[in-house]
């Protein structure tokens, strides 16, 4: 959801009441840069560049590449269920959010017991509610909005997302952020340049119906992904992941049911409900389901906007797929390309290391009930 790296020491999150257990001094420890010569330039730049692979570090890059594979694993799923006459989008999302909510609700329960949980309801289910809406309407619209305009435009657009979820962040979290985050982003984007550079040269594109149309769809659409990006990191950063990730599956199951049996009502009898088609609905179902259960722990242990940069090489998991299932020939400005990304997502930490970006366990609601005198655990996860 957003970056929360401080922009130097005098100016951090570390005098904000939202991580008050941040040490002040651990901004001081990263290793200076040198500039005194070209010699205690080199060492001091290596010296950085090793003083970032720190666990947390090296978890939020590999958490950031299995978002990134679960997206490419959802896109292949969805062209092999519309191409065996099985187009529900709506439909199609309706069992992501309630494998999430079958999941995660009875265990927010079981911590919470039903009179914390119904408190938690009436407290905070309307944030919740606008949550579920926001990202199942903008699941619906990216969607839409690939049917009507061109592939190379779908992705361009998307990136749009990013700087939607960077202002978001600032407004709920006043979040200052270091030009070497802004570069880390910018440099990922180029990644994504030479990506659409590399699907137009190889011909990739397709003709589009209405262009405007899809175009407006995509807009729209990542804004929503922006926002609900920004606003699940700054639910977590306070409560528990599986009352957010609950609460996101129980609405979100609602809304979706209640517009799939809208739009797609008819076109649930005239799909093919195959043995296969529905083998690969469980395993979209499997690849989102894991996406929205990691991605709240990288918005902890980074942010949401390292989140949204790192989707940007699904397009090189893509490749891979394609390699093997639909023969594609690689092309050479696949490789660099994802390697420019992977850059970009270590400038990003270049200035502040993910450590220095706040709790990864919020404190427990005040509604958990109590058990034998003590308070249950409940902002552990």
């Amino acid at each position: 959801m957003s970056s929360l790296s401080p922009v130097d020491s005098k100016h951090s999150f570390v005098d904000s009441p939202t991580f008050p257990d941040i040490d002040a001094d651990v901004l001081d420890r990263r290793p200076p840069i040198d500039y005194s010569s070209i010699t205690a330039f080199q060492v001091s730049v290596w010296l950085r560049f090793r003083s970032l692979w720190t666990r947390r570090f090296v978890l939020s890059l590999l958490a950031g590449q299995v978002v990134s594979l679960c997206i490419t694993c959802t896109n292949v799923t969805t062209t092999e269920l519309v191409q065996r006459n099985w187009s529900l989008p709506t439909t199609q999302t309706w069992f992501l959010y309630f494998s999430l909510f079958v999941v995660y609700t009875p265990y927010t329960i079981y911590q919470y017991g039903f009179k914390g949980w119904g408190k938690m309801i009436l407290r905070d289910g309307w944030k919740y509610i606008i949550l579920a809406a926001c990202d199942v309407e903008g699941n619906f619209l990216v969607v839409k909005a690939y049917n009507y305009t061109t592939l190379l435009s779908c992705m361009l657009l998307d990136a749009w997302a990013i700087p939607v979820c960077l202002l978001f962040c600032w407004v709920y979290m006043r979040t200052r952020y270091h030009w070497t985050q802004l570069l880390g982003v910018l440099v990922c984007i180029g990644g994504l340049g030479l990506l659409v550079a590399s699907d137009r040269l190889t011909d990739k594109d397709y003709p589009a119906l209405n262009m405007a149309k899809g175009d407006v769809f995509m807009i729209v659409g990542a804004t929503l992904y922006g926002f609900t990006n920004a606003t699940e990191e700054f639910f977590v950063r306070r409560s528990p992941l599986y009352e957010v990730v609950g609460q996101l599956g129980m609405w979100g199951t609602i809304i979706n049911g209640i517009q799939a049996a809208g739009l797609e009502h008819r076109d649930m009898t005239r799909a093919t409900w195959s043995g296969m088609n529905i083998g690969i609905l469980v395993a979209y179902t499997a690849s989102m389901f894991i996406l929205y259960t990691v991605a709240p722990l990288l918005y902890r242990m980074a942010s949401s906007a390292y989140y949204n940069i790192s989707l940007l090489t699904s397009d090189f998991y893509g490749l891979l797929f394609g390699l093997f299932l639909f023969h594609y020939k690689p092309f050479w400005l696949y490789f660099p390309a994802f390697a420019v990304v992977v850059l970009g997502l270590i400038i990003y930490f270049w200035h502040a290391k993910p450590e220095e970006q706040g709790k990864l366990d919020p404190r427990a609601p005040a509604y958990v009930q109590r058990r034998g005198g003590e308070d249950r655990v409940a902002g552990d996860v």
